[in-house]
């Protein structure tokens, strides 16, 4: 009798499905290695010619039905694969060390890829780590072609499965047949990773970063992907499997009533109107955010433009992502988050950035402010884009007034610049304080007077403010957005921006958690920004109260004393009121 068990992983894409086991394992590439003669040279770059125009025939071939179908998350990717293909420096290494080395051009291929992931996965961040997945992808279809071998087919796919590999590659999920894949779980990925952002797209529930699920099940075992939770369950016993079909059907009602709120505002039932933003990582998740009913953009961390090892981003890469999200998201706001580095967020070829405690070092406003040049380059091109559609500008890390005050004279000397160059740009463009540091939140009546808007971040504030570190697996049970401290704090920073009349929102974790919806719209926040597909169900909650029960439920909240007690009133409340359950 095979014995359940249970996977924890990273949450890709919603949603619960239960079905057979496809285990896809592509077969390791044999790369043959022998000598070449000087005069063969010629020989090899044509065969290596040949084989990338195929490769670029099959890429193109899966653009003109990704953009038939109108998937511009799709054709963006594949563009992206293109441009790896026929990137004219690497062509020229390839050609170098095929001279220098004469070696055939498979080795040579082979051992240059090998070189450029290496340093790629070593580096020690996640975006990096996940775009040697595309360089993998581009190559391995040029290799196939080298070695006249045919790839593994998943557009084949003839019965509905739950899709198990190491790391699938991109192109692989675009073509897949995705009615037939009705999850999917990888070893590698995270969130940022093209795969999961095309499984968010394709919204086909999936959990990645589960390390060996590859090596722990085989092909026709059961499974049961929880895409909400980050888990996979592996043969589940009766009473498990019972229970997941109830939740996975109530699942799908709920998300047939939810998609059905799109059009309709986050309203309570007494007319207060509250704005529901989307988080984002990279500029490919624009369709998904307005396919869930998103009212703007809360939170566009700009990081992703300063991954890239060896270079940082030019002023013209940094106009046209912003300007690309501007355009898509039409009149409505989109808030790009400056620069925010440091801490868990490493940038490759940055010195210094090497701290005893990062969390509390060098990073966000204080590194940019350090790096005048650097800043003013994301300055000009944000300032730039904001003729592109409705841009806010959002200064993460503030720890006071002295630090908003250098970072706001900084953009008026760059907004002098682009006036003496003539160059456009929106005068009128709101600039905002990202309120996550536990001075800024104290001092939140100063930083009201200088700023158009705050936005709570909620992550670094509740781990500054109870001093817990979040990854810390012994002390993680003390991460509590329910701390008296920490609510109190929500509560001095809304009532300090509404003292003088400007707007708050939150764009932390706290903000997309259904449990905290009333008791946030209690303490009067206006904006909500979070994961896109966890809008329509804080908008279902905001539609089914008043904001006058919302603040009775905060007035009981603020008289407890501790957080288990809140804790216990906030989960019963919101099962019984709103069939919302804490997990």
């Amino acid at each position: 009798m095979t014995t359940m068990h249970e996977l924890s992983g990273i949450s890709a894409s919603p949603g619960i499905a239960i079905g057979k086991v496809f285990l896809h394992l592509e077969e390791s590439l044999s790369i043959p290695r022998y000598a070449i003669r000087t005069e063969n040279i010629e020989g090899e770059v044509r065969r290596l010619e040949k084989a990338v125009n195929r490769a670029s025939d099959e890429i193109m071939d899966l653009r003109a039905g990704s953009q038939a179908e109108k998937q511009d998350e799709q054709v963006k990717l594949l563009d992206t694969h293109l441009l790896m293909l026929h990137d004219p420096d690497f062509t020229r290494k390839i050609t170098s060390d095929l001279k220098a080395k004469r070696l055939n051009i498979e080795w040579i291929l082979s051992s240059a890829i090998d070189e450029v992931v290496t340093k790629l996965r070593e580096s020690g961040n996640d975006y990096l780590s996940e775009r040697s997945t595309d360089l993998n992808d581009v190559t391995r279809r040029v290799l196939n072609h080298l070695l006249s071998r045919e790839r593994v087919n998943l557009a084949d796919l003839s019965e509905e499965v739950i899709l198990i590999t190491h790391d699938l590659l991109p192109s692989d999920a675009i073509s897949m047949n995705k009615r037939m894949v009705k999850g999917i779980c990888m070893d590698a990925g995270g969130k940022t990773s093209h795969t999961a952002i095309l499984a968010r797209s394709f919204e086909i529930p999936a959990v990645v970063g589960l390390s060996t699920v590859s090596r722990e099940v085989q092909s026709g075992d059961q499974a049961i992907v929880d895409g909400n939770r980050g888990r996979l369950i592996i043969n589940p016993d009766a009473k498990t499997l019972k229970r997941y079909i109830r939740v996975q059907s109530e699942w799908r009602k709920r998300e047939v009533q939810l998609m059905g709120l799109n059009e309709l505002p986050a309203e309570t039932k007494d007319g207060k109107l509250i704005s529901l933003k989307a988080n984002i990582e990279v500029p490919e998740e624009v369709d998904s955010i307005l396919a869930h009913g998103a009212d703007g953009v809360g939170l566009f961390r700009s990081e992703f433009l300063f991954l890239h090892p060896g270079k940082m981003p030019e002023e013209q890469e940094q106009y046209e992502a912003y300007s690309y999200v501007l355009k898509q998201m039409g009149n409505k706001p989109v808030t790009i988050r400056t620069l925010d580095v440091g801490g868990d967020k490493v940038v490759p070829d940055m010195e210094g950035m090497e701290e005893k405690n990062p969390i509390l070092g060098w990073r966000a406003i204080r590194f940019c402010l350090s790096k005048p040049e650097l800043f003013r380059t994301q300055l000009r091109a944000l300032l730039r884009a904001s003729m592109h559609g409705n841009l806010q500008i959002m200064f993460p890390m503030i720890s006071g007034v002295e630090e908003l005050s250098r970072a706001l004279s900084m953009l008026d000397e760059v907004k002098a610049d682009l006036r003496r160059e003539k160059v456009p740009f929106q005068e009128s463009t709101p600039v905002g304080t990202m309120i996550e540091v536990p001075s800024a939140a104290i001092t939140a009546d100063l930083l009201a007077t200088r700023s158009q808007f705050f936005s709570i971040g909620t992550n670094d504030l509740i781990q500054y403010t109870i001093a817990v570190d979040r990854g810390n697996e012994k002390i993680a049970y003390l991460y509590e957005p329910f701390h008296p401290g920490v609510l109190r704090l929500l509560k001095m920073i809304i009532d300090s921006a509404h003292a003088v009349g400007i707007p708050v929102g939150m764009c932390g974790e706290m903000a997309g958690d259904p449990l905290a919806t009333v008791v946030l719209l209690g303490l009067g926040l206006d904006e909500f920004s979070m994961g896109a597909v966890g809008i329509p169900e804080v908008k279902r909650i905001i539609r089914s109260v008043t904001l006058s029960e919302a603040e009775q439920i905060v007035g009981n909240i603020m008289e407890m004393k501790s957080f288990n007690e809140i804790d216990q009133y906030v989960n019963e409340l919101m099962d019984t009121r709103f069939g919302v359950k804490a997990y």
